[in-house]
C-alpha cells in the first residue's frame, strides 16, 4: 500500500510552461484525501519554491537533491558541505574561471550569467531550444561562456558564510571524470546537459526520501516516486514504485517500474490510475 508519493518538478510535476496540469492537481488532492503524503524531490532549492510548483499544497519538500528536507513543522534533514570541501569547490571555480552558483537555505548566488538563466525571460526563451543538442555544440557553448575574470571572485561572496547545500556548475557531460578527480568529496549529478549539481558525498534524492520515511514512520516499499532525468535514477530504483515520465531519459525509463505518459499528456494522472491510487470515478 502506497503511503507517500514524491515528484520531481521540471519535466515531471509541471509542463513546459511551468504549470501543473489540472489532472495532476486533482490526482494529488485525491491522494492526500486518502491520507497519502505528497511531496517533491528536486534538485532545486527552497527559494521561491511555491511559485515553481504552481502553488500546489504539498506536504514535504526534498530539496537540493536530498540535502535539505523539511515540512511546515520542522527540518527533517540538513546536510551542508563541510568547510574543507566547500573551500575546494571555491578554489577550483576561481582557479579555472568557472560559472557556478552556491545554494543556501535563503538564496542562490554566484555567476551573474547563471542568475540570468534563472530569469523568467530566459526561461521563456529556453522553450525554443531543443532538449537534446549535440554534445559538441553544448561543449562549445559552455566553453565560450567561461569568461576570464579576476582571481578570488567567488571566494569573496558573502553567501559562503552560510551553510551551502548544493553548487550548480556550468559543465558538459564529457567533463565528468575531470570533476570527479578535482572534487573527490562530492557527489555529482545532473538534470540537463548544461549544468552539473554538486552535493556532499553520500547525498541524493533517495537519501532525502529515506529520511522522510523514518520521520513519518513508513517503509521505503510504501513510497512511489516520479521522475524524468538522471538525478532521479537512484530515487526511482530505491522506492517501492518508480515511475518514469514518457519524456524521461532512456536510462531513467529503464530504471523505472512503470513508464507513464509525458508531463504534457496527463502522465501523473495515468500512473496514479494505473496503480489504483485514484479511479475515473474520482473525477
Amino acid at each position: 500500500m502506497i503511503k507517500a508519493i514524491f515528484f520531481d518538478i521540471d519535466g515531471t510535476l509541471v509542463n513546459k510552461h511551468g504549470k501543473a496540469l489540472e489532472s495532476t492537481k486533482q490526482g494529488i488532492a485525491i491522494a492526500q484525501q486518502q491520507g497519502i503524503i505528497c511531496g517533491i524531490a528536486t534538485g532545486r532549492g527552497p527559494i521561491h519554491l511555491s511559485q515553481k510548483i504552481d502553488a500546489l499544497n504539498l506536504d514535504v519538500f526534498v530539496t537540493y537533491n536530498g540535502q535539505l528536507v523539511y515540512n511546515d513543522e520542522k527540518t527533517i534533514r540538513s546536510a551542508h558541505f563541510p568547510d574543507e570541501t566547500l573551500k575546494r569547490i571555491v578554489q577550483f571555480s576561481d582557479r579555472y574561471h568557472r560559472q557556478i552558483m552556491f545554494g543556501s537555505r535563503r538564496s542562490m548566488e554566484g555567476s551573474s550569467l547563471m542568475r540570468f538563466g534563472q530569469n523568467k525571460w530566459a526561461k521563456k526563451l529556453s522553450r525554443f531550444i531543443p532538449k537534446r543538442l549535440p554534445m559538441t555544440f553544448t561543449k562549445n557553448l559552455i566553453s565560450r561562456l567561461s569568461i576570464h575574470r579576476k582571481d578570488q571572485r567567488y571566494a569573496e561572496l558573502s553567501i559562503l558564510k552560510e551553510p551551502i547545500y548544493q553548487c550548480v556548475l556550468l559543465s558538459p557531460p564529457k567533463e565528468l571524470d575531470r570533476l570527479k578527480e578535482q572534487l573527490p568529496d562530492c557527489h555529482l549529478t545532473r538534470s540537463n546537459p548544461y549544468t552539473v549539481d554538486i552535493i556532499p558525498a553520500g547525498g541524493s534524492k533517495l537519501i532525502g526520501i529515506q529520511q522522510c520515511a523514518e520521520a513519518f514512520g513508513i517503509q521505503m516499499d510504501e513510497i512511489m516516486a516520479f521522475g524524468d532525468s538522471w538525478n532521479d535514477l537512484e530515487m526511482l530504483s530505491g522506492v517501492g514504485i518508480g515511475v518514469a515520465m514518457g519524456n524521461a531519459e532512456e536510462a531513467v525509463k529503464e530504471a523505472a517500474d512503470f513508464v507513464t505518459r509525458s508531463n504534457e499528456e496527463d502522465g501523473i494522472y495515468q500512473a496514479l490510475l494505473h496503480y489504483g491510487i485514484i479511479s475515473d470515478n474520482n473525477f
